[in-house]
């Protein structure tokens, strides 16, 4: 089992930054795929960004093309913790924020039905 605990969400203006936390607990084999998603009322949950934790590909990452150069995921050397570093924020990144654990697979993916371990969320309001 995993639990997920995210925190760091607010409101910040246009241009801003925020750095969002995922405290993971639970067995690492489970946890060698995490994920940050975002959702709004009425859309599908968006993956923004995945990072992997353990093994030969540690710390090898992939974004979401609406987030490229702006967000930065990464893990502390305890591995019990993943951030979001989310800078130059615009109005559309306003969501609420969910991290993600799954055990890797063949690699790690930014689907939400590839993920069984969901934090409760975290929202993210930008405004103009």
């Amino acid at each position: 089992q995993v639990q997920l605990v995210e925190s760091g969400g607010g409101s910040v203006q246009t241009g801003g930054s925020l750095r969002l936390s995922c405290a993971a607990s639970g067995d690492t084999y489970n946890k060698k795929c995490m994920a940050w998603f975002r959702q709004v009322p009425g859309k599908e949950r968006e993956g923004v960004a995945y990072i992997i934790t353990t093994g030969p590909w540690t710390d090898v990452a992939d974004y979401a093309d609406s987030v490229k150069g702006r967000f930065s995921i990464s893990q502390d050397n305890a591995k019990t913790t993943v951030y979001l570093q989310m800078n130059s924020l615009k109005p559309e990144d306003t969501a609420m924020y969910y991290c993600a654990a799954e055990r890797i697979a063949v690699t790690c993916s930014l689907r939400s039905g590839d993920y069984r371990y969901w934090g409760q969320g975290t929202q993210v309001t930008v405004s103009s």
